[in-house]
């Protein structure tokens, strides 16, 4: 008798937890699991996007989960195959790793539905960034730029004002303002210094790959590094070891070559009367704004039905109509008709989508293993530009370093 009962017990137990978990499991099918890396302000004004959209009762609503390392995160979970997100945000230099490697799906089938996501309604070098061998993989959110601040006091202080004229500020133009000023003052900072060799590179008619194969060891990466080492050797460039950064913000720096997301933070600061044009230029006749964009994705997963598809492709139309909340965190919104609109306008990023060279001039790279070439970058340029280090024999470390990392990858993903 104990024995029947006990076994009844159990039947009723796991009747029990299979209930429970059918409910839990219908509730994960209505809602759409959606990551990013987003922190600090971007993460509570995605929130606010993402509290918009469920406020509209969607068929599948929305949970924004923010993860600091989401791309360590999504490496476990893919191998994993548990637990993978039905929607993410990842960065454009992303995209050609993650499709070779397999684990993205193409997103035509979210989009079917939406006729106005595509090519034409967005920025053309944002929506192609996510366009591999003719298949569309991302979405995107926005551009976000290397930009130029410029302290408007300091400007007309040293007669300067007129470096704007063109919107195009040279190395010569700044070079003319050697000796001429106070001590503590300086002419440009060294905030995001790869960013600015990188476009540099743009600038020279160069670029970082030949025939695939990466190219850092160059004579045009080479010029890049000397046209901005001639501000650092003329003493006009922030020290080093100093918070350039901060400097501007305190009004000892003419012009800071930060962020488009910085200027909520610069708006912040009592007192800084600044503006914004592009990254400084060898050559008025160019100019880039070395770029990257925040593209929502699909990463491979065996259990996300076609119908939560749909509903991935309305929040996605939902962000394409409604995207002016994240340009408050500074960022270049992709949607044309948000950059477009009046409202839009009133932020400082509008500039850089003013007219058609503006908008050309956002350069997003697109390389396989530019990421790799970034970080080589971002590692050794601070000590080339002070002249710390042998400029030759750097580059070719660089470029032993890139190397290294891609077949240290290649290894990786054979094994």
């Amino acid at each position: 008798m104990k024995t029947k009962w006990l076994y009844l017990s159990l039947v009723l137990v796991l009747l029990s937890v299979t209930v429970l978990s059918g409910c839990s499991s219908g509730s994960d099918k209505k809602t759409i699991t959606f990551w990013t890396p987003l922190t600090g302000d971007d993460g509570a004004y995605m929130d606010q996007l993402v509290k918009n959209y469920n406020a509209t009762n969607p068929e599948f609503k929305v949970k924004h989960v923010i993860t600091a390392d989401m791309y360590t995160k999504i490496s476990t979970v893919l191998n994993s195959g548990k637990g993978v997100p039905d929607l993410a945000i990842i960065h454009a230099d992303r995209v050609p790793g993650f499709v070779k490697q397999g684990v993205l799906e193409p997103i035509g089938g979210a989009i079917a539905a939406q006729p106005e996501i595509k090519e034409e309604n967005y920025l053309p070098q944002a929506w192609a960034t996510g366009n591999i061998d003719g298949t569309q993989y991302t979405v995107p959110l926005d551009i976000h730029s290397n930009t130029m601040y410029y302290n408007k006091d300091l400007l007309k202080k040293y007669n300067a004002e007129s470096f704007l004229d063109d919107d195009v500020v040279t190395i010569d133009e700044m070079l003319s303002l050697q000796g001429k000023l106070e001590d503590g003052d300086y002419v440009v900072n060294d905030a995001l210094l790869g960013w600015v060799i990188l476009a540099q590179v743009q600038n020279l008619g160069g670029d970082i790959q030949e025939n695939g194969k990466p190219a850092v060891n160059t004579p045009v990466m080479r010029q890049a590094f000397e046209e901005v080492k001639k501000i650092a050797d003329a003493g006009l460039m922030t020290p080093f070891g100093e918070d350039g950064y901060l400097m501007f913000q305190s009004g000892n720096v003419l012009f800071s070559t930060d962020g488009t997301w910085s200027s909520t933070a610069h708006a912040a600061v009592e007192g800084l009367n600044f503006g914004v044009t592009n990254i400084y230029s060898p050559t008025p006749d160019k100019f880039t704004n070395r770029a990257s964009s925040h593209l929502f994705a699909m990463l491979k997963n065996d259990d996300r039905s076609d119908e939560k598809e749909a509903g991935i492709g309305a929040f996605l139309e939902f962000i394409r109509a409604n995207s002016l909340e994240w340009a408050k965190a500074g960022q270049i919104v992709a949607s044309k008709q948000v950059i477009e609109s009046p409202e839009y306008q009133q932020y400082m990023q509008s500039f850089f989508t003013s007219n058609e060279k503006e908008t050309q001039s956002l350069y997003i790279y697109t390389y396989e293993y530019y990421p790799y070439i970034a970080e080589a970058v971002d590692t050794y340029c601070a000590d080339i530009v002070r002249g710390n280090v042998d400029l030759d024999d750097t580059l070719q470390t660089m470029q032993k370093f890139v190397e290294d990392k891609i077949a240290e990858s290649t290894t990786g993903s054979a094994s």
